[in-house]
């Protein structure tokens, strides 16, 4: 084996597969990186138990087509210091060299034939926009647990429904609720044709056998965070599942995940309110507030925010005797003459985070219920529910 690559091409494409390799295994083999050139592209793949990830890259000569073994963690290391252009790699009897304008390192190569095969691609199910499904995870990932003896809890619900064309992704720590949809395109209607095959078998009991059809499965919030933000801002991803494992594939790089087992609780019942009070405010000026008094919250001491119709404001508190802080804000309630909420201010500040919209509204049911917060003036509002929803639990009021 033998070719030359880019030096930036090379370093993107390991780091890219590298994300997958175990810190620690009993299989040595498991933290190796598979390299495998031939026709004109580099590819480069890696996986644990739980993952794998492939990523194809253009190389600028191949001498010797072959594949190589090698410590992922020590190439990734050795890619970060290389330097730029050029840089040739080859294997050497029972070493693989890279170099590059005058550097030059050496690594030993793991065994090839106690390599376990990568798992293939289960059937594309369709496709969504790279850039909204990045978005739409982050948006939900905050509300995931952090618990691994729950380990349902630490993952996000992704359903797709084939008849409304929408994906629904959810997450719950047991504190909190974010749903958020948006729209994908099935694979009988033309996406993600060619993207990939797998198992026939279909994905959770609502998965069927047929690509298009609707699914319900459960994928690891932080599993499912690094695969959206590594596959790029543009273009479609190509989803696919099967009855163990979710797959995505965009530009080259494909990488696949088991499923958790379990389901989370349905959020329909939940997100319903009846008669709430409702109030908008500017979410910009919400979020710095938040920050602000929160500096005296000790521990999980709550924020305070205490809305009235009669000034059009709310007036937010943290803290307890002498140690206060406090501001008011411009803002409109509506459905009741003032309303009281109290929430942890690390759960209200992920929240209110996970909103790009200039505006946003409250709907609260009381001091010690649930309150929701959504985005102001989305299109259709009042018609659908909102693309994005988080649902906090108010907690009591503190005397200050």
């Amino acid at each position: 084996m033998e070719f030359r690559i880019e030096r930036s091409a090379l370093a993107e494409a390991v780091a890219w597969a590298a994300r997958v390799l175990p810190v620690r295994s009993p299989v040595p083999v498991l933290g190796g990186l598979l390299l495998d050139a031939e026709g004109g592209r580099l590819r480069v793949s890696g996986l644990d138990y739980e993952a794998s990830a492939r990523i194809d890259v253009e190389a600028a000569e191949i001498l010797r087509p072959g594949k190589v073994l090698v410590m992922g963690r020590r190439l990734l290391d050795i890619c970060k210091v290389l330097p730029e252009g050029a840089v040739e790699c080859a294997l050497e009897g029972s070493r693989f060299t890279v170099s590059g304008d005058g550097a030059r390192f050496g690594l030993s190569v793991l065994p090839l034939d106690d390599y376990p095969a990568l798992p293939s691609l289960p059937r594309v199910r369709g496709a969504v926009e790279a850039a909204e499904f990045a978005a739409a995870v982050a948006d939900v990932a905050v509300a995931a647990g952090r618990d691994d003896t729950l380990p349902a809890l630490t993952g996000i619900r992704l359903g797709l429904d084939a008849g409304s064309g929408t994906m629904t992704l959810a997450a719950t720590d047991r504190y909190r609720f974010a749903v958020r949809t948006l729209p994908w395109k099935a694979a009988g209607a033309g996406a993600g044709e060619g993207a990939g095959s797998g198992s026939a078998a279909g994905a959770g009991s609502e998965a069927g056998a047929g690509s298009g059809e609707s699914a319900d499965v459960l994928v690891s919030a932080r599993r499912l965070t690094e695969i959206a933000r590594s596959l790029g801002r543009s273009g479609l991803v190509s989803v696919a599942l099967d009855a163990g494992s979710a797959g995505f594939e965009h530009a080259g790089m494909r990488t696949t995940v088991r499923l958790l087992d379990g389901r989370l609780p349905r959020h329909e019942k939940l997100f319903a309110m009846e008669d709430p009070a409702v109030a908008v405010v500017e979410r910009a000026r919400l979020v710095e507030a938040v920050r602000r008094v929160s500096v005296v919250a000790d521990g999980d001491g709550p924020v305070q925010l205490a809305f009235s119709a009669a000034d059009n404001s709310v007036h937010l508190q943290a803290g307890y005797e002498d140690d206060v802080a406090s501001q008011r804000l411009p803002a409109t309630l509506e459905g009741a003459r003032e309303m009281t909420v109290a929430f942890n201010p690390a759960y209200l500040a992920d929240a209110l985070a996970s909103f790009d919209e200039p505006s946003l509204r409250l709907l609260m049911m009381g001091a010690g219920q649930r309150a929701m917060i959504t985005g102001e003036g989305e299109p259709g509002r009042d018609v659908s529910p909102p693309r994005h929803r988080h649902l906090l639990m108010s907690v009591k009021p503190p005397l200050l």
